[in-house]
């Protein structure tokens, strides 16, 4: 307990939501967001929803991203005078690749009390239906969608001894497998989507299968690729040409794809350098 802690006999509850299928809501969230005193969450359309097919009328606040700083301290502050607030994210668990971090952080400065209630998880599911193992599970959530941070990410993961779940976007995915595929290795691997709706659907095989059945035809839905964990032996499957110019194409300099280069490939930076300002002319 912090020295600022309050005393109330309020809470928190951060709710977990259904991931796509309506019908996998909890009794106890059910419960949560009827006899709550305040409900905020991430989209008061989508939330809207779902508290109409439980009949439930509380009002909805909205709490997201670009205003969680601000709502954080307005929660902590009916929480502190004895209210009981619920927080639920549009889909899944809140803090997951989803707002209600920066929330918590304020509850544990401010010593009020906070719980959750758990329920979906579009990772855990994901991971189930990919078939590969489930004793060790890295969560990489959405990779970074700038160069340099998604690259240095990748070459982290790329030597986790565990299954990786990740997050993409249809329009993204047959890029990412692509990507995965150079960086990692052709690996076992899954892609989900859909999970619980009505056309759920996994496909599994190696990255470069799946690569090739999406790379026309994106997926639909919100997609989870998964896949296998690091056995040790895997190298990249580009060259370093290979990736420098695929770097510096997609807009780095020089001296910032050698770098990753280097990292991926296990190489020293200035070996990498030399060879990223050969190729300039290439491009």
């Amino acid at each position: 307990m912090t020295d600022n802690a309050v005393k109330t006999d309020g809470k928190l509850l951060l709710c977990a939501t259904p991931i796509g299928n309506l019908g996998d809501v909890t009794e106890r969230v059910a419960a949560a967001l009827k006899d709550a005193d305040a409900v905020f969450c991430e989209d008061t359309r989508n939330s809207g929803v779902l508290l109409n097919k439980l009949g439930v009328r509380n009002r909805l606040f909205s709490m997201h991203e670009h205003n969680e700083e601000r709502e954080a301290e307005h929660i902590a502050s009916l929480v502190a005078e004895g209210k009981t607030v619920a927080y639920v994210s549009d889909a899944g668990m809140p803090c997951i690749s989803d707002p209600g971090a920066r929330l918590v952080r304020v509850f544990i400065e401010k010593g009020l009390p906070f719980t959750v209630l758990p329920g979906a998880s579009a990772s855990l599911t994901a991971a189930i239906l990919s078939g590969l193992g489930t004793d060790r599970i890295y969560f990489a959530g959405f990779l970074p969608r700038e160069n340099r941070e998604r690259t240095e990410l990748l070459s982290e993961i790329r030597r986790v001894r565990a299954t990786v779940v990740i997050y993409e976007s249809p329009y993204r995915a047959a890029e990412t497998l692509r990507e995965l595929k150079e960086i990692m290795g052709d690996r076992d691997a899954a892609l989900v989507r859909e999970i619980t709706k009505l056309f759920e659907e996994t496909k599994r095989g190696k990255l470069s299968e799946l690569y090739e059945i999406y790379r026309e035809n994106a997926p639909k839905g919100e997609c989870v690729i998964v896949v296998s964990g690091a056995q040790g032996n895997e190298k990249p499957e580009e060259s370093l040409d290979e990736m420098l110019l695929r770097l510096m194409r997609g807009g780095m300099s020089a001296k910032d794809a050698s770098k990753q280069a280097a990292l991926v490939l296990d190489i020293p930076k200035a070996d990498a350098y030399s060879r990223a300002n050969e190729l300039k002319n290439e491009l």
